[in-house]
């Protein structure tokens, strides 16, 4: 078969079998268009994406009816939380080790039967116990899976249109933001152990899993690194419809580095930099995020608001994921990546602050949260795809997961502080913090940032 579209590269004859076809001198994707095969792969990681963020946005809604029926306080909601966080400290951690050691594909698909298995036993369960350890495996499984996902994405889209994938496939998958919402909004209020139904609708995240474990492919950059050249280049074939020949990418992948090594790495030569600038984006922006949205619909009703108000808002808010996702892959790839990462924290920094200041203005609170949920999610999936360009394929997912899995301790230990900083300094003196801290990430990408947007990842590297 001869590949008709036009793939800048030498073409070569095969020797080594009796195929008469051509293959093409090749960097994996870059350089060819993306297919209907590559976007069905897509479609599968949405599905994933959207079953995860089914379970990690459930809680935020949960937890005012879970302290009304089980007689909880803030602290223990925060001690949940902080555990959820901790997992996926651990997930992100492990799950970049892992994938690197199994693969992708592996690591991918037993990350959703945690997370989905996990959400099923926090419905089931009377223990405030049990709800806890359940709720930090849940966390763990949902971050082993987003880690192994962005490098996953990375590796299998074309340099030139990276940023742009990742944020479609997480827009979709992120539309469960405003439709958990919108479930949470009808069922919750239905009765005091209705919220258990939210977490029974968690387990249909096995759909995903079947449906990866028939038609998702391995990672070729991630086969290349294993010595399956072969079976990389059969999977660039069956996805693209070209036959590539990627024998010279092949002898540039060095020699396997352990996990210590790779961990070490990340601090040494030309990657300390990298590291320190990410560690002082993500850190500060997460602390800023997941203050916001954990916390939205219970620091709400303490303000002043109604738990249906509450609700509703926290809806809203929800809802400005998907759109600020979809907004964003129109401008992800350029910049360099770091532009539109610095501009849009300082707008984030700027709704944040506003929100710090309104009063109970139902309407005017809720179009508010809207837009700075829409910057969390289209700033932070830039991030994504970020981070991952910033080391080579061998160390890739374990540097991934080292940045999200260490902002996701930062996180974990300032969830612990929520209830603390609001008996402080309350509702507006935290907003006014939050901003700050988005303030801080801006500044760092767009004075030290690395620009990475639209070059193949080898290029980089």
């Amino acid at each position: 078969m001869s590949a008709e579209i036009n793939v800048p590269g030498k073409e070569v004859t095969p020797s080594m079998d009796n195929s008469t076809s051509k293959k093409r001198l090749n960097n994996y994707f870059d350089g060819l268009p993306v297919s209907k095969t590559q976007v069905f792969l897509y479609v599968i990681i949405v599905m994933a994406y959207f079953f995860e963020q089914l379970d990690n946005n459930n809680f935020s809604f949960i937890s005012p009816a879970l302290m009304a029926s089980w007689g909880l306080q803030k602290p223990q909601i925060a001690q949940i939380t902080s555990l959820y966080f901790l997992g996926m400290t651990l997930g992100g951690l492990t799950g970049g080790v892992i994938s690197d050691i199994i693969g992708r594909r592996k690591t991918f698909l037993a990350a959703i039967l945690i997370f989905s298995s996990m959400s099923v036993l926090n419905g089931l369960t009377n223990s405030f116990t049990v709800f806890m350890i359940s709720r930090a495996l849940t966390g763990f499984g949902i971050f082993c899976m987003m880690v192994v996902s962005i490098a996953y994405i990375a590796e299998m889209t074309p340099g030139e249109s990276r940023g742009k994938w990742q944020s479609l496939t997480a827009a979709g998958g992120f539309c469960a933001m405003p439709v958990i919402g919108f479930i949470s909004r009808a069922i919750i209020p239905m009765s005091p152990e209705a919220w258990r139904i939210i977490f029974y609708i968690g387990g249909i995240g096995f759909i995903g899993f079947f449906l990866g474990l028939k038609y998702l492919k391995e990672s070729p950059r991630w086969l290349v690194s294993k010595g399956r050249v072969a079976e990389a280049e059969k999977v660039v074939e069956d996805l693209t419809g070209v036959a590539v020949d990627l024998s010279e990418v092949a002898k540039q992948v060095p020699k396997k580095a352990s996990t210590v090594e790779q961990l070490v790495g990340m601090f040494t030569g030309k990657y300390l930099k990298r590291t320190l600038v990410l560690l002082l984006l993500f850190i500060p922006c997460g602390v800023g995020t997941f203050a916001t949205s954990v916390w939205m619909p219970t620091l709400l009703v303490g303000k002043g608001f109604t738990l249906a108000q509450s609700l509703t808002v926290g809806t809203a808010f929800m809802l400005g994921g998907p759109v600020g996702l979809f907004l964003s892959s129109f401008f992800s790839d350029k910049g360099g990546r770091k532009i539109p990462i610095g501009i849009g924290s300082l707008i984030l920094a700027a709704l944040t602050i506003v929100f710090a200041t309104l009063g109970n203005v139902y309407v005017t609170v809720m179009i508010v949260a809207f837009l700075i949920n829409a910057c969390i999610m289209g700033v932070g999936f830039i991030n994504m795809a970020y981070v991952a360009e910033h080391y080579p394929t061998k160390m890739r997912n374990t540097s991934v997961g080292f940045i999200n899995a260490s902002q996701r301790f930062a996180v974990s230990g300032s969830q612990l502080l929520i209830p603390l900083i609001m008996v402080g300094v309350g509702f507006k003196g935290l907003f006014l913090g939050l901003g700050g801290l988005y303030i801080l990430g801006a500044v760092v990408v767009l004075f030290f940032g690395e620009r990475t947007g639209g070059k193949s990842l080898e290029e980089i590297d």
